[in-house]
């Protein structure tokens, strides 16, 4: 096994990500949960207290999310950098990024709501990529 994954590879990881980032961002909630297989984990240590667990759970608290967004009047962005994808024995993938959360209340100032880094353990599932199980750590948190 070798640290890295061809460039052809990591372009296309990059593409995924931009796609799925674009959909929640884009306040598209099913097809971003879409992005995860069906039995994904998702943990926000910072924010949750259990991960969520399957496709299903993640769709639900997306839509609640919008919800609450589109109530109090705010966009939403995601920009993830620094990324690192490295090959697995079983030809899955594990994805590192940086990732910063912002938001903008309509009319008013952008506010940088969080930096985390994030962990992804990623599968092709019919020839597309999906998350398999996310990991996000806050900074300040002391996980990395």
């Amino acid at each position: 096994m070798t640290d890295h994954v061809p460039a052809e590879l990591y372009a296309r990881i990059q593409q995924f990500y931009a796609r799925q980032m674009g959909l929640l961002d884009d306040g598209r909630p099913d097809e971003w949960a879409d992005t995860f297989t069906e039995d994904a984990v998702f943990q926000e240590a910072s924010r949750l207290n259990e991960p969520l667990r399957g496709r299903e759970a993640i769709r639900e608290s997306s839509r609640a999310r919008k919800k609450r967004l589109d109530a109090d009047k705010i966009d939403f962005r995601h920009w993830l950098g620094m990324l690192s994808v490295t090959p697995e024995d079983d030809g899955s993938l594990r994805a590192r990024s940086y990732a910063l959360a912002m938001r903008v209340p309509r009319g008013g100032e952008l506010d940088v709501f969080a930096s985390v880094v994030c962990h992804d353990h990623l599968v092709q599932v019919d020839g597309d990529w999906q998350v398999r199980r996310r990991d996000l750590h806050h900074d300040g948190s002391g996980r990395h």
